[in-house]
């Protein structure tokens, strides 16, 4: 054959195809003759040896067959935890049947599981320890107030998949599309309220506008979830203008403060005015009252008298003028004396007067 002639000279050289060997003989095996083996004689030894099987024989072969079964097996059957739903994908897309806790078989490799928790999930939006999607920190609660103050909203939202298949296929990064959609829903209503509503007031109100519009947009993503709740865990001011702020908030204190004290003072000022003047009333009233009744009670003694006038006038006229008498000389200090015996003896300057019962003494005399 052509390539058993390579001694180069045309004639059979023992030496390989550049003439003799190192050492004067050739270093591989050699047939009975002498020479070395050629290419044909290699490829019939190969022949030999695959004639005469497998080392091990079938036994070899069942055993690999049984180890591609078994890892076959292994990737066939899967596993889902009590927390999380399966979804399978034949051919890249999704069955419509779930999978629920438990141990699960499907046609590796035609068929996949992705899963997905079904657990509450929390995004803190705004958090002093808060940090964006990849990591890096956020200032995303600082947001503009309806009246043109700076506010630093910090708040949370719950939420949980009620949909795995949309939730696993129709978004990518889901948790960053809930966070981005409650951070606009929050700006767009603190950006509708005063700063005092947010810090305070109506927490609970701005709470639940936010929820109403987060859910609303999740729902026209065909995110696959379900937004439970959204909670403002702290408002206030950027830290820095927190100290003016702060001073801001002491000095309206004082001012609801002096405020009570005014109203405070005001109402005990009026209760007292109010009391005497239905004092007052009261002592009118009563007066009144005692007027109508004297006169009432001396118009009936004129009556009284006229009926006796009457009927003896000269008696009645004689008393009148006894009783007038009786009433206007009853506190002279003068002393009258009728002439006639009754009047006989008697000493001109006596003192009558200080003899009288009550009648006041004069020191000096």
């Amino acid at each position: 054959m052509p390539w058993e002639n390579n001694g180069g000279g045309g004639g059979r050289n023992n030496g390989g195809p550049w003439g003799q060997a190192p050492g004067g003989g050739g270093g591989g095996p050699r047939r009975p003759g002498g020479n070395t083996p050629n290419l044909e004689d290699i490829l019939n030894r190969g022949r030999d040896q695959f004639r005469g099987g497998v080392p091990g024989g079938r036994w070899a072969i069942v055993g690999g067959v049984l180890a591609l079964l078994a890892f076959w097996g292994v990737n066939s059957v899967y596993t889902i935890n009590p927390q999380e739903v399966g979804v399978e994908l034949r051919f890249g897309k999704p069955k419509p049947e779930l999978s629920g806790p438990g141990l699960h078989f499907m046609i590796w490799p035609i068929e996949t599981v992705e899963r997905a928790t079904t657990t509450v999930n929390q995004t803190q939006i705004g958090a002093a320890n808060a940090s964006g999607p990849r990591g890096q920190s956020t200032s995303d609660g600082l947001m503009l107030s309806g009246d043109q103050n700076i506010v630093n909203v910090q708040f949370s939202v719950f939420w949980a998949i009620n949909d795995p298949v949309a939730y696993l296929f129709n978004v990518r990064d889901q948790e960053s599309m809930v966070r981005y959609a409650a951070e606009s829903a929050m700006r767009e209503v603190v950006g509708r309220r005063p700063a005092q509503d947010i810090y305070s007031d109506d927490r609970s109100g701005i709470s639940t506008e936010v929820l109403g519009i987060t859910r609303a947009t999740l729902e026209s993503y065909g995110l696959g979830v379900s937004v439970n709740q959204v909670l403002i865990e702290n408002a206030g001011p950027p830290t820095e203008v927190i100290d003016a702020f702060n001073e801001v908030q002491r000095a309206r204190q004082d001012e609801t403060r002096l405020q009570e004290e005014a109203r405070s003072y005001a109402n005990t000022l009026l209760g007292n005015s109010r009391g005497q003047a239905a004092a007052l009333r009261e002592d009118a009233a009563a007066y009144t009252n005692r007027v109508v009744q004297e006169a009432t009670g001396e118009a009936e003694r004129f009556n009284a008298v006229y009926a006796e006038y009457v009927n003896a006038p000269e008696v009645t006229r004689k008393r009148l003028f006894l009783e007038t008498m009786e009433e206007v000389l009853g506190g002279s200090e003068k002393v009258l004396i009728e002439s006639g015996a009754q009047g006989s003896g008697v000493i001109p300057y006596l003192p009558l007067p200080e003899l009288r019962p009550g009648a006041k003494t004069s020191s000096g005399n």
